[in-house]
């Protein structure tokens, strides 16, 4: 029987970087534990968010083992890392992640076909692919945006259902009515739905979404955690909140993962913001005021709703 993923909230990691440009697993070390004592309940390693498209494979099955490890069970660690072009590399690629410890291998939709392939040719190459990856390794979707973003329709999604091996997706859609319509396709299966976009998010727990899965879990995963923990009891003060996250969310379309991690340089968990996608040195006096305005925002909401953002409980 599939492995079942936990409800909750899911950051999609980052990787901190030395001043010489080589993965600092010192710094992924504290930021693995500064996610867990806010209180998440999973954490996506090897993603976009990674800047997975810039690490070797060498780099990507090393980070992957090493949050497993430093994760010591205490919450689950799914992994991608499916970024070749080539069918035979992504296999090598993609076992190579498995043998990890994750405890779910999350496939990248835009690797099965093209942008002007159909369903059909999609599912095609999943069969393929499905034939070479560990049968007992639970798996996952996500609809990466880069390069380019391939949702997965009803239909598909609901075949990956059917097919017992798949526990988790990464939504991107940003459409509450698709939302729903997903929901409706998985109902029933073992596929559980995380929602990466803020301004839907709580309307989409309210029937039956699983969790959270995004950029804004890198800035403030406990407000996020305290909204996926209360929002049934306390209403109001959800409803109050959403808004706050959906403003405070704008900051992704800035200069991430940057930014990022300059906010974690805030919260004294990463020593540089150096990035392999973006400039670091593009982090202008106006945008890091902004992160630091979205980091004072931070503070005075764990305060507001009473959470202890070394805990992530509220």
């Amino acid at each position: 029987m599939i492995k079942e993923i936990k409800d909750g909230v899911w950051p999609t990691m980052l990787t901190p970087y030395t001043a010489g440009g080589e993965v600092d697993y010192d710094a992924l070390g504290r930021l693995t534990e500064w996610y867990i004592a806010r209180g998440v309940d999973g954490l996506f390693a090897v993603c976009q968010s990674s800047e997975m498209f810039s690490l070797s494979l060498e780099e990507r099955v090393r980070i992957a083992a090493f949050v497993v490890k430093k994760a010591a069970g205490r919450v689950q660690v799914i992994a991608s890392g499916h970024i070749s072009d080539n069918f035979e590399d992504q296999v090598e690629e993609l076992n190579a992640i498995a043998a990890t410890g994750i405890d779910a291998l999350v496939l990248i939709t835009n690797r099965l076909a093209d942008s002007g392939d159909s369903d059909e040719q999609l599912r095609a190459s999943l069969k393929r692919l499905l034939d070479r990856l560990p049968e007992a390794m639970p798996l996952g979707f996500y609809e990466c945006p880069y390069p380019y973003k391939r949702l997965v329709t009803p239909e598909l999604l609901r075949w990956c259902a059917e097919t017992g091996r798949f526990t988790f997706l990464k939504d991107t859609c940003c459409d509450l009515e698709m939302l729903r319509s997903r929901m409706e396709a998985v109902k029933g299966s073992g596929l559980k739905i995380f929602n990466a976009n803020t301004t839907t998010l709580l309307d989409s727990l309210k029937f039956g979404i699983s969790g959270y899965s995004s950029v804004m879990a890198n800035f403030h995963p406990e407000l996020y955690v305290w909204l996926l923990n209360h929002w049934q009891e306390r209403p109001e003060e959800a409803e109050k909140l959403v808004p706050i996250l959906t403003m405070a969310s704008w900051i992704e379309k800035q200069l991430y993962p940057i930014n990022a991690k300059y906010y974690l340089m805030l919260e004294g968990v990463l020593h540089n913001c150096i990035g392999r996608t973006k400039d670091e040195r593009e982090l202008s006096a106006t945008f890091r005021l902004e992160v630091e305005q979205v980091h004072e925002l931070s503070m005075r909401l764990a305060k507001t709703y009473s959470i202890d953002a070394s805990e992530g409980k509220g």
